[in-house]
């Protein structure tokens, strides 16, 4: 591991022998084992009213609603996606889940219906849990049956006997299946298996130093690893109350949160720091923890920090499949001094080094890793290990300096890092081709002009014969991809090319794109 300090080793093992145990009960786990007083989630609505929200009161819904799920079929294994923003009934319908031995399968609210459809065939759900602001991307999807939270459910579940007894999956039993994008291909399955709660913990521990005294508020959105995995499921196995704004974000909505709701320790994405950095609304803001997942954050964001915040925002760095695993952490007891472009050191639990110059994890000495593998995609997961398997390869390069500390430099593929999310090029390409007026297309990343987002997306598009180049037809292109993929992934230049830069095997050269 990547630390010698006893007491870490120690509650490192004490974190494994609890979530990682042949009868480990993920319901139990994250909720049942509190007290039922405490609070788990303030949710806050866009015009600042809130409501807490005990973990008792949501035990006790979600056995209502797990008999509910029952009844609709749900049983231990299967897979149940769900489509929510960030709601009450979203946890419960979390527990619900996992109180039948059951898998959730997050789906972003930002999703058009191919995007969803891809996730739902995938995970070969049967049943959809959604709300009914979207209740039609699900509509044209055949074989699925569609359950949605109002008055109607509300009554089923206020009439339904509490579940007796929850189905515990074991450690290693899965207990959530996301999708992750790449370069080519369909989004590959991410099975997590309940012994991830561990990391989990570790990470809300020593990563983000949430303490009981802290008001902590993770931005993120749940439909993604970073919201799902410590905006919700992290804080709950550690105990600890967390912010939920009901709320798309704006300047406006986070400055009031942050300081209404006197946050002390904050985690997002660098896109709402660099946001926040260009507004002269932050003022007043006293924060005792920062914190910044996604993509490496700019000199210029950190430095900004300090003052208007009251502190600095610290840089860590996860992928899906690992969870959040080299970071600059805030604990005190290993906290160190941040080093300019720097992702920080390995998280207790886990050891690293670089490997064909990627950033690597020392899967023999990291306890506390949990991915062995893509659901169904033997070939997928090989090219993730080493031919030894005593490596996982992250395809981020980078390097290290002599104290351990590590640099971000580049990714070996093409997927682009936007206001947080990774972008898959393929999953752009795939809609686009289907356009009537394109015979061919690329897409790439390119750093944004604005300096907000990070990267954002460009298309190369090869119209068909006797199509006119139209400033109309970039904006329907634009409003294809959103309406058949997704909000956040649409391209914000369109080109119109006469060819696409290919090598003699016919791959699109993305690099020369880029360059370009």
């Amino acid at each position: 591991m990547s630390t010698q300090n006893p007491s870490v080793e120690q509650n490192v093992a004490e974190w494994l022998a609890t979530y990682d145990t042949p009868d480990a009960d993920v319901a139990d786990l994250v909720c049942d084992r509190h007290d039922p007083t405490a609070v788990a989630f303030t949710y806050i609505d866009e015009d600042l009213g809130s409501e807490d929200v005990t973990y008792g009161q949501l035990a006790e819904r979600s056995r209502r609603l797990a008999t509910v799920l029952a009844d609709h079929g749900v049983r231990e294994g299967d897979r149940v996606p769900v489509l929510m923003s960030k709601r009450r009934e979203l946890v419960e319908t979390l527990l619900a889940i996992w109180r039948l031995g059951a898998v959730q399968v997050p789906l972003f609210t930002a999703f058009a219906t191919g995007a969803i459809e891809m996730r739902v065939e995938g995970s070969a759900a049967t049943l959809v849990m959604t709300e009914p602001s979207q209740r039609f991307k699900l509509d044209p999807i055949a074989g699925i049956e569609v359950l949605e939270v109002g008055d109607d459910l509300d009554a089923r579940i206020d009439a339904a006997a509490p579940l007796a007894e929850n189905v515990a999956v074991g450690g290693r039993g899965t207990m959530l299946q996301l999708f992750t994008s790449g370069t080519t291909g369909k989004p590959k399955g991410v099975p997590v298996p309940a012994r991830a709660l561990a990391a989990f913990h570790c990470y809300v521990h020593y990563s983000l130093d949430v303490t009981e005294d802290d008001v902590f508020w993770n931005a993120a959105d749940p439909g993604w690893a970073y919201g799902l995995y410590y905006g919700i499921l992290g804080p709950m196995v550690a105990g600890r109350r967390s912010l939920q704004l009901m709320a798309g974000f704006s300047v406006e909505s986070t400055v009031a949160v942050l300081k209404e709701f006197g946050v002390t320790n904050f985690a997002s994405a660098p896109t709402v720091y660099r946001t926040l950095s260009k507004s002269d609304l932050v003022t007043g803001i006293d924060l005792r923890r920062a914190s910044s997942a996604g993509e490496p954050l700019t000199p210029d964001v950190v430095s900004w920090a300090q003052e208007a915040l009251g502190t600095e925002v610290r840089d860590q760095y996860g992928q899906t499949e690992l969870g959040m695993v080299i970071n600059n952490n805030w604990h005190p007891e290993i906290a160190q001094p941040v080093r300019t472009g720097s992702m920080g050191q390995p998280m207790p639990g886990y050891s690293a080094g670089i490997v064909d110059g990627q950033i690597a994890i020392d899967v023999e000495n990291s306890p506390l890793l949990w991915f062995t593998g893509y659901q169904d995609s033997p070939e997928k997961t090989a090219e993730r290990f080493t031919d030894d398997g005593r490596w996982y390869l992250t395809a981020d390069t980078g390097k290290v300096d002599g104290d351990g500390f590590y640099y971000f430099t580049a990714r070996d593929d093409d997927v682009i890092l936007a206001a947080g999310y990774r972008i898959g090029p393929f999953d752009v390409e795939s809609v686009l081709i289907t356009h009537p007026a394109v015979v061919d297309v690329a897409v790439v990343g390119r750093p944004d002009p604005e300096g907000i987002r990070g990267e954002v997306v460009e298309a190369f598009v090869v119209l068909a014969d006797g199509v006119s180049e139209t400033d109309d037809l970039r904006a329907e292109m634009q409003t294809y991809v959103r309406e058949q993929y997704s909000k956040h992934a649409y391209p914000r230049t369109v080109h119109f090319v006469e060819s696409l830069p290919k090598t003699p095997s016919g791959k699109v050269q993305r690099y020369l794109l880029r360059e370009g």
